[in-house]
This record gives C-alpha cells, sequence and structure tokens, in this order.
C-alpha cells in the first residue's frame, strides 16, 4: 500500500455499523486512525451480549434485504426477505471480515471522554491512558440510553415497571397481565409477543399511527416503494401512500386503535401488521395514553382502568454522545445540530455518523456520510476545497425534507427525506469533485483485505 498521507491520526469511537463504514472509508483512503470499542467484538446493537443491547429474541430488520446491505457486499441470498438480529450480527461481522476491519479495532476498551485540546483531541480511554489526535469521528448508536417518561403514579405502582431494553423473551410474559406501552416499530413487536404469551395483553398508545405490511403484492415494501412491482390484473395504486395504506390495511378504529393523526411518512413508518392480527382476534386488547399508574394497574384516557403485573416501556431512546461534553454541541429537541446529520459547524476535525433517521435502510447511508468525513479530511491534509468546507458547515443550511412535513416532536427532530438527503450529498460532491459511491468503489479494498488475510 502507499504511504499514508499523513502521519496524524484520527479516532474513530464504536465498531457498530456506522463505525465500521467510517473504519473502512479510512482504510481506502489510507488515513491513519485508531479504532476502539467497548465491547469483546462488532455489532452494535445487534450482539444480544453487548450490555445494554435493546435486541429482543423476536427482532428482526424492518427493512428487507434487497435495499439493507453495506456497498460492496450484498446481504447473502439465501437469507429471508427480512433477516432476524443473529442473521444481522453475522452479516455485519463478515462485513468486518471482508475488508480488514478486524486487525485495526480495539476491542473492550471505552472511550471515557474526548476533549479540545488547541486544535487536536485528547481521548482518554477507560484504563486512563491519553492519546492525542488530529480528529474524532463519533459512532455511538442512537438506542442504547432508555427515554424514561415522567408518569403520574409511577412511583406507586406495585407491579413491575421497565423499559423494554430490558426486554429479551415472550417467557417474560407469562402468567401476567402486561401493558406495553408505545407505539413504535420495538413497542408493535413487543405487544405480539405479550398477544401470544401474556395472560392478557394491552397496548397503549398516544396517537393514532399507520402500520404498513411488509409485502406489497408479494414484494417487500421497500423494494416495491423504490422499484415498484408487478401489480396483479385490473389493480390501480393510488399515488398518495396514505391511501394506499389505508385501502390495504382498512379502518383502523375497528381494531380499538386512534384513526391516524398524520400522513403516511409523516412518522417513523410502523412496519407491522400482526399487531392488527392478534387485535382483530382478541389476543390483546388496544388502549389510549397512560393518565396515571396505581398501585394495582393503570388508568387510561377513556376513564377505563386495568389491573397489571407488568407495564413495559416502548418509550424510545435518547440521543447522546457521552464521552464529549453536551456543551460542545447545539442541541435541540435532545438531537446535536449538525451540518448534514455529519459535521460540527464550528468545530473543523469534529465528525458524527449514525445520527440521522429516515424511513428507508440507512447502511448505505452511512457511508455516504462517511466518504463525506474522508472529503473534509483529504481537504485538510491537501488544502484543497478546505475553505470552501469551512464556509458550508458554518452557512449552509439545505432543505433535507423535500416537500415532507414529519410530526413536530423530538422523535423527528433529525428526520430526512432519504431521496431528499442522497440528492444533497450527491450535488455536494459533485461540487467538490469527489467520487460517486456505489457498489464498486470498495473492490480495491476488498483485494488489499484478501491479501493480508490470505483469504
Amino acid at each position: 500500500m502507499d504511504m499514508p498521507l499523513t502521519t496524524n491520526r484520527y479516532c474513530i469511537v464504536g465498531a457498530g455499523p456506522a463505525g465500521l463504514v467510517a473504519a473502512r472509508a479510512l482504510l481506502k483512503e489510507d488515513i491513519p486512525f485508531d479504532h476502539f470499542e467497548r465491547h469483546s467484538d462488532v455489532g452494535g446493537i445487534w450482539d444480544q451480549s453487548n450490555p445494554g443491547s435493546p435486541v429482543y429474541n423476536s427482532a428482526h430488520f424492518i427493512s428487507s434485504k434487497w435495499t439493507s446491505g453495506f456497498y460492496g457486499l450484498p446481504m447473502p441470498g439465501h437469507y429471508p426477505d427480512y433477516p432476524n438480529h443473529r442473521q444481522l450480527l453475522d452479516y455485519i461481522r463478515a462485513f468486518a471480515r471482508e475488508f480488514g476491519l478486524y486487525d485495526h479495532i480495539t476491542f473492550n476498551t471505552a472511550v471515557e471522554s474526548a476533549e479540545l485540546d488547541g486544535e487536536d483531541w485528547l481521548v482518554t480511554l477507560a484504563d486512563g491512558e491519553t492519546r492525542r489526535y488530529q480528529g474524532l469521528i463519533c459512532a455511538p448508536g442512537t438506542v442504547w440510553h432508555p427515554n424514561i417518561p415522567s408518569i403520574k403514579g409511577m412511583d406507586r405502582f406495585a407491579g413491575e415497571l421497565r423499559h423494554t431494553v430490558t426486554y429479551r423473551h415472550p417467557d417474560e410474559f407469562r402468567g401476567k397481565r402486561v401493558l406495553i406501552l408505545g407505539g413504535g416499530n420495538s413497542g408493535a413487536d413487543i405487544a405480539c409477543d405479550a398477544a401470544v404469551s401474556a395472560d392478557q395483553a394491552f397496548y397503549s398508545v398516544r396517537r393514532g399511527y399507520r402500520y404498513c405490511p411488509k409485502f406489497l403484492f408479494g414484494v417487500p415494501l421497500d423494494v416495491f416503494i423504490n422499484e415498484g412491482g408487478e401489480l396483479p390484473p385490473g389493480v390501480a395504486v393510488p399515488e398518495d401512500p396514505s391511501e394506499l395504506l389505508d385501502a390495504v390495511v382498512g379502518d383502523l378504529t375497528r381494531f380499538g386503535l386512534p384513526a391516524p393523526d398524520h400522513p403516511a411518512l409523516a412518522s417513523h413508518p410502523i412496519l407491522n401488521v400482526q399487531i392488527l392480527h392478534h387485535l382483530a382476534h382478541g389476543d390483546i386488547a388496544a388502549k389510549p395514553d397512560v393518565v396515571e399508574l396505581t398501585p394495582a394497574g393503570a388508568v387510561f384516557a377513556d376513564g377505563s382502568e386495568e389491573q397489571l403485573d407488568l407495564v413495559l416501556l416502548a418509550t424510545g431512546y435518547e440521543w447522546r454522545i457521552p464521552f464529549i461534553e453536551e456543551s460542545v454541541f447545539e442541541w435541540k429537541d435532545k438531537h446535536p445540530q449538525l451540518y448534514l446529520n455529519v459535521f460540527h459547524r464550528s468545530i473543523d476535525n469534529l465528525y458524527v455518523l449514525g445520527m440521522i433517521e429516515f424511513a428507508s435502510a440507512a447502511y448505505k447511508r452511512f457511508d455516504e456520510m462517511a466518504q463525506l468525513v474522508v472529503g473534509d479530511i483529504k481537504a485538510t491534509i491537501t488544502g484543497a476545497n478546505k475553505q470552501q468546507l469551512r464556509e458550508l458547515k458554518a452557512d449552509h443550511r439545505p432543505n433535507l425534507r423535500g416537500d415532507m412535513h414529519y410530526i413536530d416532536s423530538p422523535r423527528h427532530a433529525s428526520y430526512v427525506e432519504v431521496h431528499t438527503y442522497m440528492d444533497v450529498l450527491a450535488d455536494l460532491r459533485r461540487e467538490l469533485g469527489w467520487p460517486e459511491v456505489d457498489d464498486s468503489f470498495y473492490e480495491s479494498l476488498r483485494a488489499v483485505a484478501a491479501d493480508l488475510t490470505g483469504a
């Protein structure tokens, strides 16, 4: 391999999918880096043995294998359309092996803190060692820190009250009257587990959502949306996604759920109609929002009460970058405000990967974001485009949502419309003369990795 572009090193924190993508991007350009992971292997949340992982035994990807893989390494052909968490972990680890990433990661090593010292970053590890780096790439993940809402009476509830981050197996529900509180994808999945395992199960949502089938006319939903599918003779599909979902799923109020209060895709889509199956069969009962917890159970917004043994909070997660002082970032609705959801606007060598949300598969988007980081690092080394990039970081505020109007909630504070976002990033790469990212982009690195490992 050629000599490195610089003798100065960069630091990557976290070896989940976003951190691995960052490492591959730096490797491709021979940019020196150290990569730290607090756990004993790669995989992030998809490794259930990783302390704090929120992954439960029935968890599957909500995007299909056809759209979800990394650039340069499609998901295996024998995988089902919607892989389970064990298959995802195997795939992520295969990705790390394929591109020689394991040799560059220091495992069982947490980053305790990172702070600026002049223009460098001083990174302190869990063993007390401090190292100096020219730049810092944070890939901490977004579902490690449970959001615990304040509910009236929660200190008086005599049953078990915990967040879904602690949930693993349907056996936890046996012999119990269970309430799943929260209407996201994990809440719907876990409610289905409760429906078949609990003595009595309840599903509480505070607003109306749209529930999306994973298949339309036999085609995985994300494939159908992005590429279309062959329609049966005589079938016409409405152009409005809300009308399409309403036609396919029907009137949700029949199941006791509130009617959707927003257009389709204005909220994070819930890829689960199995919950509707259980509601239709009486395996679980829909409830409105919880007004109060009592010693014996819960009081709901419609005045009804239920006795409960377990309340499981499917109330999401807070975004944190725990090894950096919170004041380093500007926060809005508990989300860091970043240029293109990647760059700190005023600290020139601070990058964040993975703190973004959209209604689509993420791994290829992480790669496009990582290529922006690499481009900025190379600009720092060579001086080319650097002043232009500094000005963009400071002042450029492109519309990343297109014509979409998302629900005004903290959950959607960093939401972008994926095709608009991809277009903005592609336009920037073209403007700066940077290459496009596609499946052939990493072929040379795969060859180098295979040569090094003897594969």
